[in-house]
């Protein structure tokens, strides 16, 4: 196929507002197919028409719209896309009525050197960023950089990574302005940490490395209120290396992200087993002493059933952006890739356990990392 007057996925992502890795995660759902892909080198390639329907799916998520729902305005069109949306905000409207409710109670009940050329990001989302890809930082002796998030800067946005290795986490965000230059560092955690409940308070954060540190100045620009995050000297592991020798997908799941938060968190025993079914597109969620319960979700590939650990398989999925997250399964002994986006996108590989039958007392399977 001619891919004369085709865009690149890097001058369509430019184009539509969205990353590269949400351009993938909207095509292997089946929202946003480019229009040729090389063969031989996978590249994708989009038609210029297709960025009003790319826009549109990030204006939609914007609004934290499902992606089946999203389907169903593109799909409908006129007056039935217009009632799907109002539809949608006003249950948006409910759920933040309510939230307001909640939070009111719970507070009545409370009692109420040279540096790099700045990089900016909005506040408030660099936060929540940066938490949920704390989950996956862990204090192991002898290897600090795990308590550790690499933060890496580039024309392409902000990367933030973190591993423990048996999970990874990865999240892309869009830098608020050009980045003038590219520049990484490994921050410590337990800095970012006690650096958070300030930065989510500032509009706009302008994040620049010095040596030794990492510095945070917010909306005042005053020296004296810029934070400062230590940084690690030892090397963050090639996690890039380890997301690009993952095996084959198999079996792809895409399942309502609160549903499945829901169940694990109804869970009584640390393990928990997933039962993924192509006959009947469904997820089942079952665990010792906790009824088996089962979640619609749209499968792809050959039945599967996994176990994981509740503590490592929760945090993955209920720190996921978005209503929806994908499954990426390979088997049911290599890493599972939690997948979702939004305003950026977050990925992160997940390890499962042997059965437990079959499990020596301390057995688990490798490290992501």
């Amino acid at each position: 196929m001619s891919r004369s007057g085709l865009l690149t996925i890097g001058v369509f992502a430019r184009s539509s507002g969205l990353t590269a890795s949400a351009l993938r995660f909207y095509a292997d759902s089946g929202m946003l197919e480019p229009a040729s892909v090389d063969q031989t080198s996978g590249y994708r390639y989009y038609a210029p028409d297709q960025v009003e329907r790319a826009v549109t799916i990030r204006r939609l998520r914007e609004i934290d719209m499902p992606l089946e729902r999203i389907a169903e305005v593109l799909d409908a069109g006129g007056r039935d896309a217009a009632r799907i949306i109002d539809d949608h905000v006003a249950s948006l409207a409910h759920r933040a009525h309510q939230a307001r409710e909640t939070a009111a109670a719970i507070k009545a009940g409370l009692g109420s050197a040279p540096q790099s050329p700045p990089v900016r990001a909005n506040g408030s989302v660099f936060t929540t960023a940066v938490e949920q890809i704390l989950t996956a930082t862990t204090h192991e002796p002898g290897l600090p950089v795990l308590n550790g998030v690499r933060v890496e800067v580039s024309a392409d946005g902000i990367v933030l990574t973190a591993t423990d290795r048996y999970r990874l986490s990865t999240r892309t965000l869009v830098s608020t302005r050009p980045i003038e230059t590219d520049w990484s560092a490994t921050v410590h955690a337990d800095d970012l940490r006690l650096a958070m409940p300030w930065t989510r308070r500032q509009h706009e954060l302008r994040l620049s490395t010095q040596p030794g540190s990492v510095r945070f100045r917010g909306d005042d620009d005053d020296d004296a209120a810029a934070r400062e995050c230590r940084t690690l000297a030892e090397p963050f592991p090639d996690y890039r290396l380890v997301l690009a020798s993952l095996p084959d997908v198999r079996t792809r799941v895409l399942i309502s992200r609160n549903a499945l938060v829901r169940s694990l968190e109804s869970r009584q025993h640390h393990r928990v087993r997933l039962h993924v079914s192509d006959a009947d597109s469904t997820v089942t969620v079952s665990s010792k002493g906790t009824a088996a319960l089962p979640i619609t979700a749209v499968v792809t590939g050959p039945a599967v059933e996994l176990e994981f650990a509740v503590t490592t398989l929760y945090p993955a999925i209920s720190t996921a952006v978005g209503p929806d997250v994908m499954l990426d399964i390979a088997r049911a002994d290599q890493p599972v890739v939690v997948r979702s986006a939004d305003n950026g996108d977050l990925t992160t590989l997940t390890m499962p356990v042997r059965p437990e039958s079959h499990r020596s007392p301390r057995a688990q399977e490798g490290p992501a990392t």
